[in-house]
């Protein structure tokens, strides 16, 4: 079931599923046989962190599929307080050894820190990284315009992906249309806006109730139509079929815009502006 997810090519011509599996707080035993049903139902991207503190849970789960490596996704991310070039080119190291993995296929920075001014030596170890093999594909997560501007401007290398959050109380539309005009694939953290208010929302119940789909399933939709990569998390197999079970219909124009214009300017779920948001 995995081919029927459709992929994306990154600006580094690596493919990306449209939908993968968020693994926040899924740890230990019951975190593996969560991350190991998502596969069994045709997840093929997984992603983690190094601040999920679950890489291990991750990289258990990669060797207990029967799925091959090469067909998997595995993304982690770089914490804020590991930002200088020597730390982050040990905790890409630490990344691996935790998961035992002998490489990722995406690998982020989790968040830009401004005030710490350190993000630009981090994304040259990430570069270097990637040189080395140690990660396919490269981005960040977070980062607005002016930070992923000076990234290209200081090392010649762009971002693959920037993952931010995105969900419809918080439609990022001009954060999309510039990755889009850059090149730069846009992946959407909690998609569903961590389960709150959104999924009692009367527009987008509406929605549903005309496409004989939940309303988790046309939120969903709606990011994959966006053309944004979709992250949902959840532990629960019958969830998880839900959720990437959203290829047999699509949302007409009037649609997409009810729900995009459910978007608000205090959106944000926690008030993490990347522009002042300090991540450790």
């Amino acid at each position: 079931m995995g081919k029927l997810i459709p992929e994306i090519i990154l600006n580094d011509g690596i493919t990306m599923p449209v939908i993968g599996l968020g693994t926040y707080k899924l740890k230990g035993n019951e975190g593996v046989n969560s991350i190991l049903s998502a596969i069994d139902m045709g997840y093929r991207l997984i992603d983690s962190a190094y601040n999920y503190e679950n890489e291990g849970t991750v990289g258990e789960a990669v060797r207990r599929s029967s799925v091959p490596r090469e067909e998997l996704r595995i993304t982690s991310k770089l914490p804020g307080r590991y930002q200088t070039y020597d730390k982050a080119v040990t905790t890409i190291q630490e990344s691996l050894y935790r998961a035992n993995l002998d490489y990722y296929d995406l690998y982020l920075i989790h968040w830009p820190n401004p005030k710490q001014g350190q993000f630009v030596e981090a994304w040259q170890a990430l570069i270097d990284a990637k040189k080395e093999g140690l990660v396919r594909s490269i981005g960040v997560c977070n980062f607005l315009p002016e930070h992923l501007k000076r990234l290209e401007k200081e090392t010649g290398v762009k971002p693959s992906i920037n993952q931010i959050e995105l969900h419809p109380f918080f439609n990022q539309a001009e954060q999309r249309k510039w990755h889009e005009e850059n090149n730069i694939a846009t992946e959407s953290w909690s998609p569903l806006a961590r389960a709150s208010e959104v999924l009692q929302n009367d527009t987008i119940q509406q929605i549903a109730d005309q496409h004989n789909k939940s309303i988790s399933q046309i939120i969903l939709r709606w990011h994959y139509q966006l053309g944004a990569i979709s992250i949902p998390k959840s532990a629960s197999p019958a969830r998880q079929l839900e959720n990437i079970s959203i290829f047999d219909f699509s949302l007409d124009e009037t649609e997409m815009m009810m729900i995009s214009g459910l978007t608000r300017l205090d959106g944000r779920i926690n008030n993490q502006d990347p522009a002042t948001y300090e991540e450790f």
